[in-house]
């Protein structure tokens, strides 16, 4: 889909990479990313590519070692920009690809990861946007594990049993 360049950043902290926050910043909700993003929703961009929402193939593996097979289409939306910030005189090209068709999440994302390559703004949007992504992510996490074992059923099969039963009437005799 999309391989970053942009490996890491000066003081090589993992979680400040870029494909750590576009990872972050694609799954984050409409309403974060406007709130996060509302006092640079006035910057001047230039659009490279415009949102656009496209198909592509998700491919599978049977049991996981197998080879490859077509398992189905997804719809994804991406976007491009090129944000100069008024702090800045050297252009940021910000890249937002996301599932779903949300032309306006995928602007925001854009914007978001243009501007998270400057320092400036980094350790700001940082605290706004991404540890707030991570926290929504992990309380949705939390609920699928909590829901899925709720809903965790435990069979145990007559031969279990019956083999248990066999072997104590074994050590009796």
């Amino acid at each position: 889909m999309f391989q970053s360049v942009y490996t890491a950043r000066a003081d090589a902290d993992a979680q400040r990479s870029r494909a750590d926050w576009l990872s972050l910043i694609a799954r984050a909700p409409q309403e974060l990313l406007e709130s996060a993003l509302s006092p640079h929703l006035d910057t001047p961009i230039e659009w490279l590519r415009r949102p656009e929402t496209g198909l592509m193939m998700v491919q599978a593996r049977a049991g996981g070692s197998a080879e490859r097979f077509n398992l189905g289409e997804i719809t994804v939306t991406r976007c491009t920009v090129r944000v100069t910030p008024a702090q800045s005189s050297v252009p940021l090209v910000g890249v937002g690809y996301l599932l779903g068709r949300s032309h306006r999440r995928a602007h925001l994302a854009a914007l978001a990861d243009a501007l998270l390559q400057n320092d400036s703004f980094h350790a700001a949007l940082s605290a706004e946007l991404l540890r707030p992504t991570r926290d929504y992510l992990a309380r949705l996490q939390a609920e699928r594990t909590d829901k899925a074992q709720r809903t965790k059923v435990e069979f145990f099969t007559v031969a279990r049993e019956s083999s248990g039963a066999e072997a104590d009437e074994r050590e009796e005799v």
